[in-house]
């Protein structure tokens, strides 16, 4: 197909940074703490992609991205547990429907309060995150296993390099042909000037929907690699802060980059668990002092992003 011709550059890098982790991997140079970091970076850099899609190339302001993420999770964790799903090949269409159902709530959410603009659409999707995270800390009362606020426990240690990996190269590589293709370019006319988009007869409000749903899906993917990433979940996973995690990511990256967000998500979770590594735990809280400091400093020196250049 034409869009994997085009990519091949990509896959070829894909494919040889596979080769350089699988190799680390088996050897034991990485441990298996390492090696659970670099898989949590892939899997970081997909979600990041599905918001870089709503905010970076719509330009749809959301905090609830890390809702999204916590559906895909929860629904994984659920569905590998209860039918004792523990190998790659019967965990695909796990996988494929966590994106589906995540996607789906994020058509459905999106319909109503995808008319609203800039900071009403901010609040709206974070009052939305807020009610995700209430219903997982009372999930028990639901079903015991989702566990509550006590957390949940017990799921099947499912995912791993070849998975994450082979999944991440595919999805970069459709999310590039959608940008490339119309629906790309009618994404970045409504977030110059929406209203222009519209006189030039693009349907804005069917487009904005496309890129809510499709960014919602790819978070939903990136939750369900995380349950089945760490075997254990709490409702804290997918408060404020972490659709704030996401959201820097996007910034920092470059509003509207792929390359960027990838980068930035490695940069982030390699920093922040280097400090954890590094810091001695008494004085563990200081990351929290040293990364605002970070964040000015790289907003300071780029702007726009580490992958964007200065407008003219």
């Amino acid at each position: 197909m034409r869009f994997f011709r085009e990519s091949k550059q990509f896959i070829i890098v894909m494919f040889i940074l596979y080769v350089v982790l699988k190799i680390l991997f088996i050897s034991g140079m990485a441990s298996p703490y390492i090696q659970q970091i670099i898989q949590y970076a892939i899997i970081i850099a997909l979600a990041s992609l599905g918001l870089n899609i709503i905010y970076g190339f719509t330009g749809q302001f959301s905090l609830g991205h890390a809702a999204f993420y916590g559906i895909g999770a929860y629904t994984s964790a659920y569905i590998t547990k209860m039918f004792g799903i523990d190998n790659i090949f019967s965990y695909i269409p796990v996988l494929m429907l966590c994106g589906i159902i995540s996607g789906l709530i994020g058509f459905l959410i999106g319909i109503p309060i995808l008319k609203l603009k800039d900071d009403f659409l901010a609040i709206a999707t974070l009052g939305f995150g807020t009610l995700v995270r209430v219903f997982f800390d009372n999930s028990d009362k639901i079903t015991d296993v989702l566990g509550g606020s006590r957390g949940f426990v017990g799921i099947p240690k499912i995912t791993n390099l070849d998975l994450v990996l082979v999944v991440f190269a595919f999805i970069v590589i459709i999310t590039r042909y959608m940008i490339k293709s119309r629906f790309g370019l009618f994404w970045r006319c409504i977030k110059e000037d929406e209203l222009a988009a519209t006189s030039i007869g693009i349907n804005t409000a069917n487009m904005k929907l496309m890129a809510f749903t499709y960014g919602c899906m790819l978070a939903g993917c990136g939750g369900a690699f995380y349950a089945n990433l760490y075997s254990f979940l709490h409702p804290s996973n997918f408060d404020i802060l972490r659709s704030i995690d996401f959201l820097i990511i996007v910034i920092i990256g470059g509003m509207g980059n792929i390359t960027g967000t990838i980068y930035a998500s490695i940069i982030w979770v390699g920093f922040i668990e280097g400090l954890r590594i590094v810091l001695p735990s008494e004085i563990m809280d200081l990351r929290w002092v040293v990364i605002p400091v970070l964040l000015i400093c790289i907003m300071m020196w780029r702007p726009y992003g580490i992958m964007v250049k200065k407008p003219r």
